[in-house]
């Protein structure tokens, strides 16, 4: 495996060398250069490459895997920084200080916070995983998702959700919709819900435009998956009743009992943050060239108080209730951090638009239905904040639209209103939310309530039997019947 790293690299990074892209413009290696217009389509080779390691791996050697998976999540995140730096010089590391100080680590560090203290908040007593009341949990779980966001509302309930079913012998699908549902499709209703949505308020997109636009979206979307789940729920349940009647027969009932509920003080302030993040311009200053906005800041140091006073207050004996423990967000952080690496010229290329290798994919995009199905496509597999965005400058970029216009376009009862980018981000706005339960990478939670099932014993199926198996067959027709209904 070493020796075909080594020849790996040292293919990319002669061909970068070489690349007459790269030395054709002298300005490659300032930043501000548009470097999208001048990578070739296989610098996203790492890229591929370490999401074919996450699908793989698992499979073919899961116990390297489970020893060593940071590790190769280091190996692609290398194999594409240093010829990228070799070659690119000072952009390059522009846009990898970009992607780590403006996305990766506070993406991380509302990870780690929204998991840390919803470990602190725990559910006990007697509660069985009937169909029917796992379709409630499901319900509650997708309502919370667009208020505390797809991360806490996942972290506060899969537990609850593993724990109702552990008796179950049928139970991965349980847990595939629940990230269809919780980690995903709940979260369309608000800036709060999803990364990109959050993405789209900061550039100026009323705060509750998509919840009134995306609504009837996520209600068509929802209450079908929720349907889907309790008849294939009844039909696995029934098969085993025996089985069930008899665990029940000689457990001891127990009252239902929340406890640590003061942590939803601490998750009301980190969503208080996040809110004050997008209302709050107080400046920035600039770190090697990339600008830290001062409110963000605070927000990020504040998140990270929350998370600790969650850890101060919370007794540990609760968090062992919880079955809590760290691997979880530590498999996600070290995974990210090779994933956010890689993911530059994806994305990179992509925002060049015309200008870009993927000219081709993205001149065909015209219409909302294309963007709805090709972001959501995209979201599956990149990250679905970065490529909201750069749908979302398409769209005004295709319009003549500037930043300050889209509350006026967005608003259908002013004359500045404007119907086509209406119909776009909604479009947007959909794809990118609900086509982030694809994968297990569409969405940060999906990988970890992978992660915490799997801790808990739960046999969770392989990255491409995970889309085979559940996302392609219940999700797909479902998207299918939402274009039709809407785009």
């Amino acid at each position: 495996m070493r020796k075909n790293g080594i020849i790996a690299f040292l293919v990319i990074l002669f061909f970068m060398i070489l690349s007459p892209e790269a030395h054709a413009s002298g300005s490659a290696t300032q930043v501000g250069t548009n470097i999208g217009a001048i990578l070739p389509v296989w610098t996203i080779i790492p890229f591929a490459g370490i999401l074919l390691s996450i699908a793989l791996c698992p499979l073919w050697t899961p116990h390297f895997w489970h020893d060593h998976y940071g590790k190769v999540s280091a190996f692609w995140a290398i194999l594409f920084a240093v010829p990228f730096l070799f070659v690119f010089r000072g952009e390059a590391l522009y846009q990898i200080l970009h992607i780590y100080l403006i996305d990766y680590i506070p993406f991380i560090i509302l990870l780690w916070a929204l998991f840390t203290i919803s470990g602190g908040i725990v559910v006990t007593g007697t509660l069985k995983g009937t169909p029917l009341v796992n379709s409630i949990m499901l319900l509650l779980g997708t309502i919370l998702a667009s208020w505390v966001g797809t991360t806490g509302a996942a972290m506060v309930m899969i537990r609850p959700v593993i724990r109702a079913n552990k008796d179950r012998q049928s139970k991965t699908h349980i847990v595939c919709f629940f990230i269809f549902l919780v980690a995903n499709i709940g979260g369309a209703l608000t800036p709060l819900g999803d990364p990109p949505l959050f993405l789209g308020f900061l550039h100026n997109v009323p705060f509750f435009w998509v919840t009134h636009a995306i609504l009837p979206h996520m209600l068509l979307a929802a209450g079908l998956v929720l349907a889907v789940f309790f008849f294939l729920d009844t039909f696995y349940y029934r098969k085993e009743k025996l089985h069930l009647t008899k665990k029940d027969a000689g457990e001891e009932k127990i009252p239902l009992k929340v406890e640590g509920l003061y942590n939803l003080l601490f998750l009301a302030g980190v969503v208080g943050m996040v809110l004050m993040s997008g209302y709050w311009k107080a400046g920035h200053l600039t770190v090697m060239g990339v600008e830290m906005e001062y409110q963000n800041m605070l927000r990020d140091v504040m998140i990270v108080f929350m998370g600790l006073l969650s850890l101060r207050f919370t007794p540990w004996s609760l968090r062992e209730n919880n079955e809590f423990g760290w691997v979880p967000i530590v498999e996600v952080a070290k995974l990210f951090a090779g994933i956010f690496m890689t993911i530059v010229p994806a994305i990179a290329i992509l925002k060049a638009g015309s200008g870009g290798a993927l000219a081709g994919l993205l001149a065909v995009v015209n219409q909302p239905v294309h963007y709805f199905w090709v972001s959501g496509s995209l979201s599956s597999f990149l990250d679905n904040a970065p490529t909201y965005l750069t749908f979302f400058n398409m769209a005004l970029g295709k319009l003549g639209l500037t930043e300050a216009a889209v509350p006026g376009a967005l608003n259908a009862a002013a004359v500045t209103a404007n119907p086509v980018f209406i119909g776009y981000l909604k479009a947007i706005s959909a794809g990118a939310v609900f086509m982030g339960a694809n994968t297990y990478i569409g969405n940060a939670p999906n990988f970890m309530v992978k992660s915490i099932a799997e801790e808990a014993g739960v046999a969770m199926p392989s990255f491409f039997g995970y889309m085979i198996k559940y996302s392609i067959p219940f999700l797909i027709p479902v998207f299918i019947l939402i274009t039709y209904v809407f785009f």
